[in-house]
């Protein structure tokens, strides 16, 4: 399992309306393609004051290398990052391998 996380600052024009369907079209991604198995879209709320003006998280669940390949270079990628891209200021990409979960 491939956790994919977006830290993303969005252009001080874009509003509400173009968050909404933004988070859509994430939305749809585990419908059109393969091995997407979730997406989550969250705004910071942190009291801290440590998130360098990002404003929002993205966090993707693939379900593996061979998904996040696929995903990679799908053309319902691409059209994502047609609405999606117009709207970036600044945008930091992580991904990690899920190992284990860590509790208590």
């Amino acid at each position: 399992m491939i956790r994919h996380i977006l830290l993303v600052k969005f252009k001080p024009e874009s509003n509400e309306a173009d968050f909404g369907e933004i988070r859509e079209e994430f939305a749809s991604m585990t419908e059109r393609v393969e091995g997407v198995e979730s997406v989550e879209w969250g705004e910071n709320d942190s009291p801290e004051g440590k998130n360098q003006g990002f404003t929002h998280v993205i966090l993707m669940t693939l379900k593996d290398e061979a998904a996040r390949q696929r995903y990679l270079v799908d053309p319902e990628h691409d059209a994502l990052k047609e609405v999606f891209g117009p709207h970036i200021e600044e945008i930091i990409v992580v991904d990690y391998s899920l190992v284990a979960e860590l509790h208590d």
